[in-house]
C-alpha cells in the first residue's frame, strides 16, 4: 500500500507491508517542507516523494518479497510501473479486483484543518501552510503521480498515528486514544479501531487542540511555541524548540523544568474528563517531545489522576517511531476503503 505522511517540516512516503506491519525496504522517501511553502512547491514535493516510492518498488530485485505487500504481489501487480497495461477487470477475478483497488489507492496523512473527504486544505489562521488554504490537493496531485491512482484517501495525521499504533502494538485495545505533542497537540480517539469524531464522549471533531485551559486555547499552554515562549519570558533567554528546552530541564534548569511540568499537568487535566467519558483503556503519546518522557510522564500522570484517580489504571505508552506509525496507519485507512 503506497502512502504519504505530511508533517510541518517534511513529507515522507513509503510502501507499507500491512501483513508484516512494516515499511517495505528501499521505498522510503523524504523531502523537506517549510511552513510558508507555496502551492506549486508543495504539490511538487508530494509528487516527487510519491513517485520516488513507486520507483523504489520497481527497483526491487525481481520484485521478491512483495507477496505480503497488500496489493503488490508480483510483476503483474506492478505492471503500471513499467508501462505495461493493467489487465481488464473481467480477467482479474474478485481477488485481483481487490488487489488492483489497493494498488490504485494512496493513503495520505496530513495535519488539520483539512477537508479530508474532498482533499482540500483549510489552513486559515492557524500559523502554518497559510499559502495552501483552499488548495484542492487531491485533484491537483492525482495527475502528477505515475501511474495515476484511482483514488487518494486523506486522513488526519494523528488519526493515522493512532491506527498505526493499534495495528502494530495495541490490537487488543477497545478504546485507544492517541496524543501527539510537538509543534501543536494532535489527537485521535479509536473505538475498536474505528476513528470517533462526532460523539459526545470525545471533544469536538475528536480534537484535543480545541480544548481550553483557563479560557485560552490548549495550545497556548501545551505546544512548542507556548513552552519556549514561556521560558523566554521568564528568563530572557531564547531557546531553539522543545529539544533544547527539554535538554535544559534534564540538566536541572529549574525554570525549564517548571515550564514543562506546568504545561504537562495542564494537558493531563484537560484530557482527563474526556478519557473518563470515552472509557479509554490505552493512551499512546507520540511527537517530538516524547523523547523526554522521563520528564513529561510524571506531571502528565499527575494531571490525569488529580481529576480522576481511576485513570491511574490506564495503559500509558510512548511510540517514538511516530512517522512509521503514521505511515502504517495511513495504509490501514486506505486499505479499508480500497
Amino acid at each position: 500500500m503506497p502512502v504519504l505522511e505530511v508533517g510541518g517540516s517534511h513529507v515522507t512516503g513509503a510502501a507499507v507491508d500491512l501483513d508484516r506491519g512494516r515499511i517495505a525496504d528501499g521505498t522510503r522517501r523524504r523531502l523537506p517542507l517549510t511552513p510558508g511553502v507555496g502551492p506549486e512547491d508543495f504539490l511538487t514535493a508530494l509528487a516527487e516523494t510519491a513517485n520516488g516510492v513507486l520507483s523504489g518498488l520497481s527497483g526491487l530485485s525481481g520484485f521478491s518479497g512483495l507477496s505480503g505487500l497488500s496489493g503488490f504481489s508480483g510483476l503483474s501487480e506492478l505492471s503500471g510501473l513499467s508501462g505495461l497495461p493493467a489487465p481488464p477487470a473481467a480477467a482479474l477475478g474478485a481477488r485481483g479486483i481487490r488487489e488492483r483497488g489497493i494498488r490504485d489507492t494512496w493513503g495520505i496523512a496530513v495535519p488539520g484543518p483539512f477537508d479530508y473527504a474532498r482533499g482540500i486544505a483549510r489552513y486559515h489562521g492557524v500559523g502554518k501552510f497559510a499559502a495552501l488554504d483552499g488548495l484542492a490537493v487531491g485533484d491537483l496531485l492525482t495527475p502528477r503521480l505515475n501511474p495515476r491512482p484511482a483514488r487518494l484517501r486523506f486522513l488526519n495525521d494523528a488519526s493515522a498515528f493512532a491506527l498505526g499504533v493499534r495495528h502494530t502494538a495495541h490490537a487488543e485495545s477497545r478504546r485507544l486514544v492517541a496524543v501527539t505533542l510537538g509543534t501543536g497537540v494532535g489527537s485521535a480517539f479509536l473505538d475498536r479501531g474505528t476513528i470517533v469524531e462526532d460523539d459526545p464522549r470525545v471533544p469536538p471533531e475528536g480534537r484535543v487542540d480545541l480544548l481550553t485551559v483557563d479560557g485560552r486555547p490548549l495550545e497556548d499552554t501545551v505546544s512548542t511555541r507556548a513552552m519556549t515562549t514561556h521560558y523566554t519570558a521568564r528568563t530572557g533567554r531564547p531557546v531553539d524548540g522543545l529539544r533544547e528546552l527539554t535538554a535544559l530541564a534534564a540538566d536541572n534548569d529549574a525554570t525549564a523544568r517548571d515550564v514543562i511540568t506546568s504545561a504537562l499537568r495542564a494537558l493531563g487535566a484537560a484530557l482527563a474528563p474526556w478519557l473518563t467519558a470515552f472509557e479509554a483503556d490505552t493512551v499512546v503519546f507520540g511527537g517530538s517531545i516524547t523523547a523526554a518522557w522521563p520528564l513529561i510522564g510524571p506531571p502528565l500522570t499527575a494531571g490525569l489522576t488529580h481529576h480522576d484517580p481511576r485513570l491511574a489504571r490506564l495503559t500509558l505508552s510512548v511510540a517514538d517511531d511516530g512517522e512509521d506509525q503514521a505511515l502504517l496507519g495511513a495504509a490501514v485507512f486506505a486499505a479499508r476503503g480500497a
